[in-house]
């Protein structure tokens, strides 16, 4: 299981969360998704191999950008 922790910008709603849910659903469809909202920050546990620049393209593509994690976390 691979376990990757993005954090993504742009995100202020429920619906964004569900937006960046399903963004990484296309790429990684069983993939667990846990996306939280306050920090930004979304978790996504997988058994296949993570597709990072396919899902920092439908996040995009979603209306979000993923940056580099913030410096001194």
């Amino acid at each position: 299981m691979e376990k990757v922790v993005l954090h993504v910008e742009g995100m202020s709603c429920q619906h964004c969360v569900k937006a960046v849910r399903e963004a990484v659903h296309a790429v990684h469809p069983q993939a667990k998704v846990e996306v939280e909202l306050e920090s930004g920050t979304v978790t996504i546990e997988t058994a296949e191999r993570f597709d990072r620049p396919a899902v920092e393209r439908a996040i995009h593509a979603a209306g979000y950008e993923v940056r580099p994690k913030p410096r001194g976390n």
